[in-house]
């Protein structure tokens, strides 16, 4: 058993555990982790500073996760745009492989979290082959993210499994791995799997920081390994109240994220999930969170701020109100405020137009 399987073995799974560390009661807790399940890794349990501080927010139940609020399980239609089980299809040339039905850590506020490490999310080898299946009668499907759960939950060989029977796809030109494991159990990141995933490049990683603390000495060499094996890192962050809804701790992030090779992804606003209701901003407050960023760092250290439209209506980006108006000029607004303006180019001919499309 290597050492990130023992770790595993190590994690809390229920609140009464933290009672002698935190002297938290923990009854309150137990039917909300009863409901959700909840995992924490000693590793990232070890980040937690105080109680309630953004470490715990994210990895310990909360009595608020039963509040509903406008929440609903599955407010990206997933099931709905799922063909085949655990396979979600939305774009057209992309799909979402779902294939660990588990977590290291089940973060409180999960997209999934209506059945992730639940037994009725159900993930077998017949799935698994299903959506190889789907992938292969689909020729329009040229990009595939694996994710689940937490794909590199799963060993070495099973995953290489899923990664071969994929290279083996003709039309399949780019793979994706979604994994939080860099985060919170960065003992997942070995050198066999790192040699392992390099054999099957073109391949890319997003993973999941959500605040500077969570970039640790260990996580960042768990990156390291990944970078060093040319495989491009990305990172999606999901902004949460009392985390990271602060303009200063999001720059900072950002910064310490491209200082350890991952460039700014996607800045999640949250999902209308249930049990996340008290994490949700508003999206004035995501606006100037991004604000706050553009023109007072680099531009590759400022992700897409987007919403992910619920009804599965995909990913729709936000920006502040830096362009004013259209027509023969543009008025535009800098960071500072300042407007400046910029001379529109003459609309093509509605026939030139269609010529275009055509030729394309």
């Amino acid at each position: 058993m290597e050492l990130w399987q023992k770790m595993l073995q190590g994690s809390i799974t229920s609140p009464a555990r933290l009672t002698r560390r935190y002297g938290i009661d923990p009854r309150p807790l137990a039917e909300v982790a009863e409901r959700y399940p909840m995992r924490v890794t000693p590793y990232y349990l070890s980040l937690i500073q105080s109680v309630g501080d953004p470490i715990w927010r994210q990895a310990v139940p909360s009595i608020e996760e039963m509040e509903e609020g406008r929440c609903c399980a599955d407010p990206l239609d997933e099931e709905e745009q799922s063909p085949v089980p655990n396979l979600v299809h939305r774009y057209p040339d992309r799909v979402l492989f779902m294939v660990c039905a588990e977590c290291a850590m089940y973060c409180r506020f999960c997209t999934r979290k209506r059945k992730v490490g639940q037994a009725h999310m159900q993930i077998s080898r017949e799935t698994i082959a299903a959506g190889l299946a789907y992938i292969r009668s689909h020729t329009e499907i040229r990009d595939v993210i694996l994710s689940g759960g937490d794909p590199l939950l799963l060993g070495n060989d099973q995953l290489e499994a899923i990664l071969k029977e994929l290279r083996a796809i003709p039309s399949v030109e780019i793979i994706r791995i979604g994994t939080r494991m860099p985060v919170v159990l960065p003992q997942r990141i070995t050198p066999s799997l790192v040699r392992m995933l390099h054999r099957y490049h073109p391949l890319y990683i997003n993973t999941h920081f959500n605040h500077p603390d969570e970039i640790t000495p260990l996580s960042s060499r768990a990156i390291a390994r990944l970078a060093d094996a040319g495989i491009p890192l990305g990172n999606q962050t999901v902004l949460l109240r009392g985390v990271n809804d602060d303009p200063l701790t999001m720059r900072h992030l950002m910064q310490k994220l491209l200082m350890i090779r991952v460039k700014p992804y996607y800045l999640y606003q949250a999902d209308l999930v249930l049990g996340t209701e008290h994490f949700r901003t508003t999206v004035e407050e995501g606006l100037e969170v991004l604000r706050a960023l553009r023109g007072h760092t680099s531009g590759m250290a400022v992700p897409a701020y987007v919403i992910d439209a619920p009804g599965g209506g995909g990913k729709i980006p936000l920006l502040p109100d830096y362009l004013q108006s259209l027509g023969s000029e543009v008025l535009l607004k800098n960071y500072q405020g300042r407007d400046y303006r910029y001379a529109n180019a003459q609309p093509r001919p509605e026939e030139e137009l269609w010529q275009v499309a055509l030729q394309a």
